[in-house]
């Protein structure tokens, strides 16, 4: 008889034996290797997954201030009026009367008009004088103070340094006044034309899977923020793949920049060496570029965080003074103002009323303020989970703790319609026409799922956006910083 040599593995016994008997290679061991009795009891699963963090997804605060509108160009441009007033800052005096606008700019003052003149000094001398003589450049004026004598040095407790013109001043004008019998106002003003643009930038992303996995039976149960559900783990990682991509097209406009030229971006994604052809504006650069950046709220004492709402306060009065505002600020700040408001309402051992008349004895104590009045200002606060989230900007500390977002509605003027148009101080614009609407384009590729547009055995599952924020009256918004 030939001899029957054994498997490579060895496990099973292949050589016959020559008599009846049990032997160890007969069996499957389950204590040897990966192996183990234990297994062959079922265990007790939990088929659900724990819900740890939450709802992760971050976005919702577009929504919540600002609408989506469609384009159908490359840019988006719009004007904002300019200040009513004449009004320099930083301007040089000179002992003689002479003044030159800061940095050899041209003015647009007359003769004959009124100016309120300030030397700009810590407890400042403020004086009326007559414009009697304005330079063939536009870029100095000569003012005869009101109060006596021929020159601005005359004046006592003016400061002008020397004759160089070195200490700056302030100025506006007030008025004119002229003889009697004299011709008219010379020379006119014509408004200033502050054109701005943001352009919108596309957005991707996509989630893949194969046939073979496509069909696995798992034994989690999966669950997600899109009310995905069932055994396909798949469908978990596709609907985790959807939203994060839906809050990627809102931080995108929240932390947009526009590329620099020559600053690299500008060669990748648009016109080598030329400014602003890559990126888009979102709302952080645009209030740090055309707003207010404070480090205001959350002091070390609520006294300290009072002043800084009333230093907010004067600044929104030399603003719009838009009356209703909206705070969205990370959990320190949240936290600092009940501190501080519930000091400004204490009352018996301690100060523990946050509001007074709803916290009765069979109450828990409320211990937070959804809102406040300050002045002829109304804020109202909310969390902003995007500055708290561990996995966004929670991660970055002592950076941006909140933005202050006027409510209501601007009055800008639209080019495209040639009219001046109501839009929300914040909107997104997203690429949307006949042929092709962007603002949320999802399709699927592949030979998996049941639509079959390729021989790849995978499903693709793509995800695409066309979009830019337009922050509108950036001189209304604040950025909260450390």
């Amino acid at each position: 008889m030939a001899a029957i040599t054994p498997s490579a593995g060895g496990s099973l016994n292949a050589t016959p034996a020559p008599a009846k008997q049990t032997l160890s290679s007969n069996y499957l061991s389950f204590t040897g290797g990966s192996n183990d009795w234990s297994q062959q009891y079922l265990p007790d699963l939990y088929e659900q997954e724990v819900e740890v963090f939450g709802n992760r997804s971050v976005a919702s605060f577009v929504r919540m201030v600002g609408a989506e509108m469609p384009m159908t160009a490359d840019q988006v441009i719009w004007s904002e009026q300019g200040r009513l007033h004449l009004h320099y800052k930083g301007a040089a005096v000179a002992n003689t009367g002479v003044i030159t606008i800061a940095s050899s700019g041209t003015h647009a003052v007359r003769v004959g008009q009124t100016i309120v003149l300030s030397d700009n000094t810590t407890s400042p001398t403020v004086i009326k004088a007559y414009i009697s003589a304005i330079a063939s450049d536009n870029t100095t004026m000569t003012a005869i103070p009101y109060t006596g004598g021929a020159t601005v040095g005359a004046v006592s407790g003016f400061v002008t340094t020397d004759d160089d013109g070195t200490a700056t001043c302030d100025l506006f004008v007030y008025g004119s006044e002229f003889k009697k019998g004299t011709s008219g106002m010379t020379g006119a003003v014509t408004p200033s034309f502050a054109s701005l643009s943001n352009k919108p930038i596309i957005i991707k992303d996509k989630y893949e899977v194969s046939g073979s996995d496509a069909s696995q039976i798992g034994w989690v149960e999966v669950t997600g923020e899109n009310g995905q559900s069932g055994y396909l783990w798949y469908l978990k990682a596709e609907g985790d793949t959807r939203t994060r991509f839906e809050d990627n097209l809102e931080m995108a406009m929240i932390e947009g920049e526009l590329a620099a030229a020559a600053g690299g971006v500008d060669s990748q994604l648009g016109t080598a060496g030329a400014e602003a052809t890559a990126g888009t504006e979102g709302l952080f650069a645009a209030i740090t570029a055309r707003g207010h950046v404070t480090t205001g709220i959350a002091g070390t004492s609520p006294t300290d965080d009072l002043g800084s709402f009333d230093n907010i306060l004067k600044k929104f009065d030399s603003q719009g003074a838009i009356e209703e505002n909206m705070l969205f600020i990370n959990r320190e700040v949240s936290l600092a103002i009940d501190d501080m408001l519930a000091t400004q309402n204490s009352y018996g051992a301690g100060g523990t009323s946050y509001g007074v008349f709803s916290n009765s004895e069979d109450m828990a104590l409320n211990l937070g303020f959804s809102g406040f009045r300050r002045g002829s200002y109304d804020f109202y606060k909310t969390d902003w989970k995007y500055l708290n989230d561990a996995s966004t900007r929670g991660i970055i500390e002592n950076d941006i703790r909140g933005v202050v977002v006027p409510a209501g509605t601007s009055t800008v003027y639209d080019q495209t319609l040639g009219k001046n148009i109501k839009r929300p101080f914040l909107h997104v614009r997203y690429r949307a026409s006949q042929a092709d609407d962007r603002k949320m384009k999802s399709w699927t590729t592949g030979s998996v799922g049941g639509n079959i547009t390729s021989d790849l055995d995978a499903m693709e599952v793509h995800y695409l956006s066309e979009r830019c924020l337009i922050t509108q009256g950036a001189n209304n918004f604040m950025l909260l910083t450390s």
